[in-house]
C-alpha cells in the first residue's frame, strides 16, 4: 500500500510538471514540410488557400520531380511532383508553373514553398497555384525514381489517389487492337485485363506517330477530367516515347480457360472434385487432344521435395485426366473430374447432362499416364493445389501449359530449375514484365499470386469469373476467387450463371 501511495505521488508530480506546458513533447520542433496526402485531404472542392494553420504549422513540400516535358505530351505548364511522407503512400500533385515548368526535369529533388498558395482543382486536375520559379529549391538531381505498379482498376476507383503519381501500366492492349499501320497519336482504349483506361497522345508530340504496339508496358502520369456533381475520370499520359515498353508482337490465345473448380465438396471428396472449363473456340478432342493435371502437395504427398518433373511429378504429387474424346464449342462450358458427376459431393444435384469431357472413379484408378489412385486430386491442408491445362495429351517437365491455376502457397514449389511451369495468363507472366527476366515458374520471380483456401468440407465451388477476349488473346477482365458456398440441391446455374464469359 505504502508503495502504491508513492507511485500515485511521483505520478501526480509528473502531470503537475508537464501539465501546464502545451507542447507535449518540451523542445521537439514541428517539421517545415507537408506530405503531398495531407496537403490533397485538405481540398473539400472549393479553393482554398494554404496558411500556416491547415498545414500545421509546415510551410513546403520536399517532393521529386516526375513531369518531363521533353516529349510534349503533359499539359502544357504543369510541374508534377510525388512524395511517400504520409504512411509510405505515394500522391502526386500538380503545379502551374508556365514555361518554367520544363526547367526541371525526372529525379530533381526540390523543395517547394506553399504558404500563402491557393489549392485548386482546374479543370479536373488538383494544382497549386501561385507557385513560382523562386518558390522552388533544387536540392539536387539525378535521383532514382519510384514508379509504382497500378491496375487501370484501381485508377477507376481512386483516381483521386494516382492523380498525378508516376505509375507504370503492365500489359497494356489497345481494343481494337492496333493495325500495323497505327501509331500512338490520340485517344486510345488501354486494357491491362483490370478496366479500360485512354491513353491520351498530343498529335504534337515528339513521339505521336511511334508505332501502336499489340502489348507494352506503359509508364506515365494520370490527369483527371471532372465531370457531373464531381465525378473524376482518369486519363493517361506516357511523358516521352521511353514510356512505352513493348512486350510482344503476336497475340497468344489460350483455347481453353480454367473457369472454376470444385475441390472439397460437403462430406467425402472422393470421386466428387472436379474442374470447370471453357473453350474459346470450338474443340474436337479426338482431333486435338489436350490433358489436365492436378498437382496437391499437401505433406503426406510424396515423392516429397521440389518436383524435378513438374506437372510430370507423377505419384500422389500429380493426376493426369487426357481428353481425347468429345467437342466443346467456343464459349461453352465442360468439366473434367471424378465419375460421381454430382455438384456438390454425395447425395447431391446430378450434372451428369452437363459436357463431361472426361470423367473416372479415381480413388480406384491411376491418372491417365501418371498419378496414382487417390482419395483427393486437390490438398485440404492448406498446402498448394493446382490446375493446368496442356495442348496435348502428352506432357513432360518442360510442357508448358495453355492455362494454369493455383490455390494456396505451402509446400515444396519452386527451387531452380524445379518446379510447376505457368502459363502467360491474368495471374502469371513467363517473362517478368517489369525486369523482363525469364521467370517460368509458380513461385517465381513475380508469379506469386493464388487463391485462398477455403474451410474444409463445406462445399465452396470457386468460380473465378471474368472475361476473356481471343480477338485480344487475354482476359480483359481478370478472374477473382467468388466462392459459391453451394448445398446439396444446388443447380448446375449456380455454377455457370454468373461464371466466365468469351468475348466473340
Amino acid at each position: 500500500m505504502k508503495k502504491i501511495f508513492i507511485y500515485a505521488f511521483l505520478l501526480s508530480s509528473l502531470i503537475s510538471l508537464w501539465g501546464c506546458e502545451k507542447d507535449n513533447y518540451p523542445g521537439a520542433e514541428i517539421s517545415p514540410y507537408v506530405a503531398i496526402m495531407d496537403v490533397r485531404n485538405l481540398y473539400r472542392g472549393q479553393d482554398l488557400v494554404l496558411n500556416n494553420d491547415n498545414l500545421k504549422g509546415g510551410h513546403s513540400l520536399a517532393a521529386m520531380v516526375i513531369s518531363d516535358h521533353t516529349g510534349g505530351n503533359l499539359p502544357e505548364g504543369l510541374l508534377v511532383v510525388q512524395d511517400a511522407r504520409r504512411l509510405s503512400a505515394m500522391r502526386g500533385i500538380s503545379i502551374p508553373l508556365g514555361a518554367d515548368a520544363a526547367s526541371f526535369v525526372p529525379g530533381d529533388s526540390v523543395i517547394i514553398h506553399i504558404d500563402g498558395k491557393t489549392l485548386s482543382r482546374v479543370n479536373g486536375i488538383l494544382e497549386i497555384k501561385g507557385v513560382t520559379k523562386g518558390d522552388i529549391q533544387k536540392v539536387s538531381s539525378d535521383n532514382p525514381l519510384t514508379i509504382m505498379r497500378v491496375t487501370i482498376g484501381q485508377m477507376q476507383a481512386s483516381p483521386d489517389n494516382y492523380e498525378s503519381m508516376l505509375s507504370v501500366i503492365v500489359k497494356g492492349t489497345f481494343d481494337p487492337l492496333p493495325q500495323p499501320t497505327d501509331v500512338l497519336s490520340g485517344d486510345k482504349t488501354l486494357n491491362d485485363g483490370f478496366g479500360d483506361i485512354i491513353l491520351h497522345t498530343e498529335a504534337d508530340a515528339a513521339f505521336a506517330n511511334n508505332a501502336a504496339f499489340v502489348n507494352a508496358n506503359y509508364t506515365g502520369i494520370v490527369f483527371n477530367s471532372e465531370g457531373k456533381e464531381g465525378k473524376l475520370t482518369p486519363q493517361f499520359r506516357v511523358r516521352t516515347g521511353k514510356d512505352v515498353q513493348e512486350l510482344s508482337s503476336q497475340i497468344q490465345v489460350a483455347p481453353v480457360l480454367i473457369t472454376g473448380f470444385m475441390s472439397d465438396v460437403a462430406g467425402g471428396d472422393g470421386n466428387y472434385e472436379y474442374v470447370q472449363l471453357m473453350a474459346t473456340t470450338d474443340i474436337d478432342f479426338a482431333k486435338t487432344p489436350y490433358a489436365v493435371v492436378m498437382t496437391n502437395n499437401a505433406n503426406a504427398s510424396t515423392p516429397t521435395g521440389y518436383p524435378s518433373n513438374g506437372w510430370a511429378t507423377g505419384n500422389m504429387r500429380t493426376y493426369k485426366f487426357s481428353l481425347s474424346q468429345g467437342t466443346a464449342k467456343k464459349g461453352t462450358f465442360f468439366y473434367v473430374g471424378g465419375a460421381g458427376k454430382l455438384i456438390n459431393g454425395s447425395g447431391s444435384t446430378n450434372i451428369s447432362s452437363s459436357n463431361w469431357i472426361r470423367a473416372f472413379d479415381y480413388t480406384k484408378n491411376d491418372g491417365d499416364g501418371f498419378g496414382l489412385k487417390t482419395g483427393g486430386l486437390f490438398a485440404n491442408s492448406g498446402n498448394a493445389s493446382g490446375v493446368a491445362v496442356f495442348k496435348d495429351s502428352t506432357v513432360t517437365a518442360s510442357s508448358t501449359p495453355v492455362d494454369a491455376i493455383f490455390i494456396a502457397t505451402g509446400g515444396s514449389l519452386y527451387s531452380g530449375s524445379k518446379g510447376y511451369r505457368i502459363a502467360n495468363t491474368d495471374f502469371y507472366d513467363i517473362i517478368n514484365p517489369l525486369t523482363m527476366a525469364q521467370q517460368p515458374f509458380y513461385r517465381q520471380g513475380s508469379n506469386t499470386l493464388s487463391l485462398v483456401y477455403n474451410t474444409a468440407d463445406l462445399g465452396y465451388f470457386n468460380m473465378l469469373g471474368g472475361v476473356y477476349n481471343p480477338a485480344l488473346g487475354k482476359w480483359v477482365r481478370a478472374r477473382a476467387q467468388n466462392n459459391r458456398l453451394l448445398t446439396k440441391s444446388s443447380p448446375i446455374t449456380d455454377i455457370e450463371g454468373e461464371g466466365a464469359t468469351v468475348l466473340k
